[in-house]
């Protein structure tokens, strides 16, 4: 359950920081609040999942999912570079959150 909670933070991360994004520094009202939200959410099932996890493997998948996720967002919906060097970064970021996975006993 502890890796559900944890897989669920780091999607949250993934909505705070598209709502960032669209707040346009928080001077929108509904993409700020939705930030906070998803903000407290994420923080919160990361808090529950470390009860379980140890704190180094919980942060990093945690940042690990939020970074991918943030990237890939960033070049779907805001248009950002979608070039090699950092597709094949994003691939490395994801096999290092894998290979935390993998070797948490």
């Amino acid at each position: 359950m502890a890796w559900i909670m944890l897989i669920v933070a780091g999607i949250f991360e993934i909505a705070w920081a598209g709502f960032m994004q669209s707040s346009q520094g928080f001077t929108r009202l509904w993409p700020s609040v939705w930030t906070l939200v998803f903000m407290i959410a994420s923080f919160a099932l990361l808090a529950t999942a470390m009860k379980t996890i140890p704190m180094g493997t919980s942060y990093a998948v945690w940042t690990g999912i939020g970074a991918v996720g943030a990237a890939i967002v960033g070049i779907l919906v805001f248009k950002e570079p979608a070039s090699a060097a950092r597709i094949a970064c994003i691939l490395l970021v994801l096999a290092g959150v894998a290979g935390l996975k993998m070797t948490h006993s």
